[in-house]
């Protein structure tokens, strides 16, 4: 069984999902992704990232059924209950609904146990109703490349709390960057698998040394990942990360502003009294944003009624540019609903260009992401880079993450090296040498005269880091008789820095190692491994005489 039972959760800002994997290794099948939304008369292949609490903050149901439980049970009986909608750009930080506050991590996790039931629900009416428990499969979580270490923590802690990985299984849990998954899944696939419109009929050139770039468009972040074929069809990533938060959510926040310019003194009455309308105006905008004719949305019955009390609804549309009321519909002209994109568009222009000026042999841009699926946006990045680069977006690009996370929960390794994001260290004390140490971080005990807060190097920033690359360092005591050694991590942007506690450098772990025998002295050897190179990172420190061992996932999550 091992590794090719597989369920990978895509935990979007605006939409989540998962896909999954029940088929030996050695068949090669697609994995299966669960659809919402039937209930809703929708078919999707995510569900609205929201979620829905009792007044007593207990769990009550997750997407459409959250949105839908909460729209249509506005007024008295609502006001006791916390809705969280696009709750993930809001880590570590209390959420609010209501006025009243939760905690993120509670949050996050009932959003994610939710999910893991679901999936193991799904997963037994596949298989003949055998019943499958969490810790069957590898798990693969994905979050943003652009995000911090602190972050992937985060969601580790709220995985590990939802109950999806358990104490000591901790690596059934992959975290997988988005942006990777989704180059893993589009790297297999032929060239009709790829949309044709003005976009070459290409397909991802597998052979070693092919550059490219893959461009994540979620609802939240733009995430930019770039890469590099590798004799085995590996990868190698270029450059660090980049992006982001203008994500497809900014083009939605646009039309919603300009409906509240249209129906000044109304929208905001009508979003109140009539949230379930409000939320079908937005929910069929989403729909409209992937082309880019006219967009005709015929106007809610309570809309109009709310409007026709102050005055015609025709004077509404008379001081707005780019929207006419026709018949019972709202009309926007294609014109204004590309100026709807135009902020986010500009970003993701921006944040390419940067990257395409550094001395790179790119020859592909790949789009993936719900966000993809805009007609607008991939007409943009055809007009500004079509000329120099091929641009591919596969058929339904919303998918590519959570398929792609299932192939990378097969082959953790795909990604063969990584760059580095920091220059990381740990704190040491050394013999005190005055022509090489500061005069105030010498210190003397029984033992001898030693300089503290020494930062020595384990990693550089930028250092291309292989895949579960270990690095080894012995380190010793500096008093005889102490029975326990204390290692603390540090990081910083910088290259060069010799000292702990010197600007932009900052504590992100540590831990303890006991080291009982002391019959040795100052000549016992502590032995610190430090295991690079995949999307988080592990220390162990083992004392050679009794075999005492600690390891640490470093912890990266701030208070």
């Amino acid at each position: 069984m091992g590794d090719s039972f597989i369920i990978a959760i895509d935990f979007g800002t605006a939409y989540s999902g998962y896909a999954f994997n029940i088929t030996p290794r050695n068949q090669k099948t697609e994995p299966c992704v669960r659809y919402w939304g039937e209930k809703s008369a929708r078919e999707t292949p995510k569900t609205p990232t929201c979620i829905l609490f009792d007044k007593y903050k207990q769990f009550i149901s997750f997407g459409y059924e959250a949105k839908e439980a909460y729209v249509s049970r506005m007024g008295t009986e609502a006001k006791d209950k916390l809705f969280f909608e696009s709750f993930k750009m809001s880590l570590y930080k209390r959420v609010t609904a209501n006025g009243k506050e939760m905690k993120a991590l509670q949050v996050f996790t009932e959003a994610l146990k939710f999910l893991k039931e679901d999936a193991l629900t799904t997963i037994a009416q596949h298989t003949a109703g055998r019943q499958f428990t969490a810790s069957d499969f590898t798990w693969v979580l994905t979050v943003p490349a652009i995000w911090e270490e602190s972050a992937k923590q985060f969601m580790r802690e709220a995985a590990t709390q939802a109950g999806i990985v358990t104490k000591g299984k901790e690596d059934k849990l992959v975290i997988a960057l988005e942006p990777e998954a989704a180059s893993v899944y589009c790297k297999k696939l032929p060239s009709d698998g790829f949309i044709a419109e003005n976009l070459g009929d290409g397909k991802l050139d597998q052979s070693p040394g092919t550059q490219y770039i893959v461009v994540d468009c979620g609802g939240g972040t733009i995430d930019i990942t770039f890469h590099e074929v590798l004799e085995e069809g590996n990868l190698k990533e270029l450059h660090k990360a980049s992006g982001n938060d203008l994500g497809g959510q900014t083009v939605d926040r646009k039309f919603k502003q300009f409906l509240q310019e249209i129906f000044t003194g109304v929208w905001d009455d009508y979003e109140k009294k009539f949230p379930n309308e409000a939320q079908k105006i937005m929910y069929d905008f989403t729909l409209f944003k992937k082309h880019e004719d006219d967009v005709e949305i015929p106007c809610p019955f309570n809309l109009g009624k709310l409007a026709e009390k102050k005055k015609k609804i025709e004077k509404y549309f008379k001081k707005v540019h780019g929207a006419t009321w026709e018949d019972g519909s709202i009309k926007i002209s294609k014109e204004k609903l590309r100026e709807f994109f135009e902020e986010s568009l500009q970003g993701i222009t921006r944040c390419l260009r940067e990257i395409l000026e550094k001395d790179f042999k790119i020859k592909y841009i790949l789009l993936v992401g719900g966000y993809a699926d805009s007609k607008i946006l991939r007409n943009h990045i055809t007009d500004e880079f079509g000329d120099d680069y091929i641009i591919l977006c596969p058929f339904r690009p919303q998918e590519v993450i959570m398929k792609g996370a299932v192939e990378f929960g097969r082959n953790k390794g795909v990604v063969a090296s990584r760059k580095n994001p920091f220059t990381y260290g740990v704190g040491i004390f050394q013999r005190f040498d005055k022509f090489r140490h500061r005069e105030d971080k010498k210190f003397t005990n029984k033992d001898g005269v030693w300089c503290r807060d020494i930062f020595m190097k384990l990693v550089d920033v930028g250092e291309d880091v292989r895949w579960n690359e270990t690095r080894e360092h012995t380190l010793y005591p500096v008093e005889a008789a102490q029975k326990a050694m204390s290692f603390s991590f540090y990081r910083t942007k910088k290259k060069h820095v010799a000292y702990i506690d010197e600007p932009d450098t900052e504590e992100i772990g540590s831990f303890i190692v006991e080291s009982p025998d002391t019959t040795l002295g100052l000549n016992r050897e502590i032995r610190l491994k430090i295991k690079f190179g995949f999307t988080e990172m592990t220390a162990t420190g083992t004392d050679r005489e009794s075999g005492s061992s600690q390891t640490i996932r470093i912890n990266f999550m701030r208070n």
